[in-house]
């Protein structure tokens, strides 16, 4: 009896080893042939909302279960940074200097000012995101009479050609980001460079539909919202 007969075992293994061999040769000569194991030396790419949970075939379920739960996009550590692209708006990726309470409301109001010139183009961007986030209470044209309370019965916010005709600039990107009053926080939905647009617009309608205003005096007292 010859040895073939003797050792099939052996003899596919050897023929295996041989496809495999030459599988991984041929081709592209830029193909790295037949990988084994790639993620031992090739990272997969991890994404946000991904379940990345261990296998519980490995791992207990307990701690498979705790994986899958637990996200993997993550709040970047306190005091980050975030980089700009654009040298000329890095001032947006700055940390807000001023406290969610009433001096810091107030501290606003008087200093802090708009990076962005009023211009045709900004104001009609703030309007494109006021009509998005604000317009539903404050109204199209700031008179708080949005959809929201003429339909929902929610109190009225104050109106820009009234209660907030002269509420300054610093106040509005204060309350837009932190909230006041029944107004939440829209930080979440809107990034600063967006705040400020918003702004520029609210300005708009505080001067009665146009670019300026003369005689305008910044309060410095709180206002309704």
């Amino acid at each position: 009896m010859s040895t073939i007969q003797r050792n099939p075992v052996m003899t596919l293994g050897a023929l295996s080893l041989m496809v495999v061999g030459m599988a991984s040769c041929g081709g592209d000569p830029n193909s790295p042939g037949v990988e084994y194991m790639p993620d031992m030396y090739r990272s997969p790419a991890v994404e946000a909302y991904v379940d990345y949970g261990q296998d519980p075939y490995y791992f207990t379920e307990d701690k498979a279960r705790a994986q899958r739960e637990r996200p993997s996009a993550m709040l970047p550590p306190a005091g980050t940074i975030a980089f700009a692209e654009d040298a000329s708006k890095a001032a947006y990726s700055m940390p807000y200097p001023y406290a969610n309470d009433n001096d810091g409301y107030e501290a606003a109001g008087l200093e802090l000012r708009s990076p962005i010139a009023m211009t045709e183009a900004t104001v009609e961007q703030g309007k494109e995101l006021y009509v998005r986030f604000c317009d539903h209470c404050h109204g199209d044209k700031g008179d708080g009479d949005g959809p929201v309370v003429n339909n929902g019965g929610h109190p009225p916010p104050g109106a820009y050609s009234g209660a907030l005709k002269d509420l300054p600039e610093g106040k509005i990107f204060h309350v837009i980001t932190y909230g006041k009053g029944m107004m939440g926080s829209h930080a979440s939905q809107l990034n600063k460079e967006e705040r400020w647009l918003v702004v520029q617009y609210v300005k708009y309608l505080q001067n009665g539909g146009k670019m300026t205003r003369d005689g305008v005096v910044a309060s410095t007292t709180p206002a309704a919202n």
